[in-house]
């Protein structure tokens, strides 16, 4: 086995290497505390990788991103989002006999328990759509045992894959006053949840092939991304053995959080702010591009991604199509298409590899779609829903599973004496 040697003091450690199957490279320091009584310190776990996995491979200086081996290119392109769920999940693509039960049994598990409409009632009509599918998810573990069994597991599995997009849309039906739409047996998942959103019971809502096609597309680009803030959430929860539906409200909580999973809703921020100044495009390029201002060009260049995010290069391709069909006359749509045509040219931009990234893409279909601003994490949500129960399917059967425990270095007084109260 290949080591590395680290020395510390009068201290000399062998430490094993792990090689991934793309060649990642990996110190094991497992043993580490032990043998020094040291700790490695990481802010933020950026060079710290806590586990193995077989689910996403990303390459950010190469710009991929795969699922299974499978590269997303390929996926958004060919596959269906319920594909894609199954080949996260259990780690092979269906075969048209397993998509077909797969989907039989999701269709049998959209509808909620009617005692869970009590749960929306109670709400207030302005609450947080993020902070109630969080804790209706949460909730459902009082309705189904948490599955001690693979068979128990899996159909608790079905289950929350089913009602989480009943869940998102009763929510959305909730916030604006009109009565909720049921899930419908003859609808694909994306058509279905679409329906549920936006069709009321005087009225025929008929779901554009287009549209529903989009959706799927975009469901796809989010459905796993790697050891994120939530996915790495859903994870430690689930160390703990808490059960699926405890780990996967956890989750979505930490989505919630402007910097992880409101980065589209930060796009549709800005361009309403260029709106609101005017619409005056070049002013904000040119802010962005100066360093003594404070304003930042949302939706542009990625953390993970420093040459291009793939899946902007899929959803590109798609946007200009549904906004045609659609027939959207929107100015926030006008700037952000002349955002996009400066990014894509422009010398500051183009050597900074500052390019369009997916949240850029998905605010501006979301938006283009009739998806309101505060539903777009909700959306992301439903996409990740199958990345987070791989993972935490994968950690569950991990061999080598323990509770998440990280260490710290303590920084604050050393021991102090008492002091009573008439002397403080």
């Amino acid at each position: 086995m290949k080591t590395a040697k680290l020395t510390l003091d009068d201290w000399e450690v062998e430490l094993p290497v792990t090689i991934g199957s793309e060649g990642e490279v990996g110190i094991g320091i497992h043993k580490l505390r032990a043998e020094t009584k040291a700790i490695t310190l990481d802010s933020g776990y950026g060079n710290t990788g806590s586990c193995e996995s077989s689910i996403t491979f990303i390459d950010g200086e190469k710009g991929i991103l795969r699922y299974r081996g499978y590269s997303i290119e390929d996926l958004a392109e060919k596959a269906t989002f319920l594909e894609v769920a199954f080949l996260l999940i259990f780690s092979k693509l269906p075969s048209s006999a397993q998509i077909e039960a797969f989907n039989l049994e999701l269709t049998r598990h959209s509808l909620l328990h009617e005692d869970m409409k009590k749960f929306f009632e109670g709400y207030p009509p302005a609450a947080p759509p993020m902070s109630v599918l969080s804790t209706i998810v949460a909730s459902l573990s009082a309705y189904y045992a948490p599955g001690e069994d693979e068979a128990g597991i899996q159909l608790n599995i079905i289950r929350l894959l089913a009602k989480l997009k009943t869940v998102a849309a009763f929510s959305y039906k909730k916030s604006i006053g009109q009565p909720y739409i049921y899930p419908r047996n003859d609808l694909g998942f994306s058509a279905d949840f679409l329906h549920m959103m936006f069709a009321v019971p005087s009225e025929e809502y008929v779901v554009s092939p287009l549209v529903e096609r989009t959706l799927d597309m975009l469901l796809i680009l989010h459905a796993d991304h790697e050891q994120n803030c939530s996915t790495s959430t859903v994870r430690m929860v689930g160390s703990s053995d808490a059960n699926l539906f405890a780990s996967i409200s956890a989750g979505i909580s930490a989505l919630s959080g402007p910097l992880h999973g409101g980065a589209n809703t930060a796009v549709i921020k800005m361009l309403k702010l260029i709106r609101d100044d005017g619409g005056n495009v070049r002013k904000y390029v040119e802010m962005a591009q100066d360093k003594s201002s404070n304003f930042r060009l949302m939706g542009f260049g990625h953390r993970v991604y420093k040459n291009f995010d793939p899946r902007a290069r899929v959803i590109k391709g798609i946007t200009d199509s549904v906004l045609e069909e659609l027939g959207v006359s929107d100015p926030l749509l006008e700037i952000a298409l002349e955002l996009e045509s400066i990014a894509l040219k422009e010398d500051y931009f183009v050597e900074r590899k500052l390019y369009p990234n997916v949240d850029f893409y998905s605010g501006i279909l979301y938006r283009a779609m009739g998806i309101p601003t505060n539903m777009f994490t909700v959306m992301f949500s439903i996409g990740r829903l199958p990345g987070w129960i791989a993972q935490w399917r994968e950690m569950k059967n991990d061999p080598h599973k323990r509770i998440n425990r990280p260490r710290q270095i303590y920084t604050g007084p050393t021991q102090q004496d008492w002091v009573s109260i008439e002397n403080r």
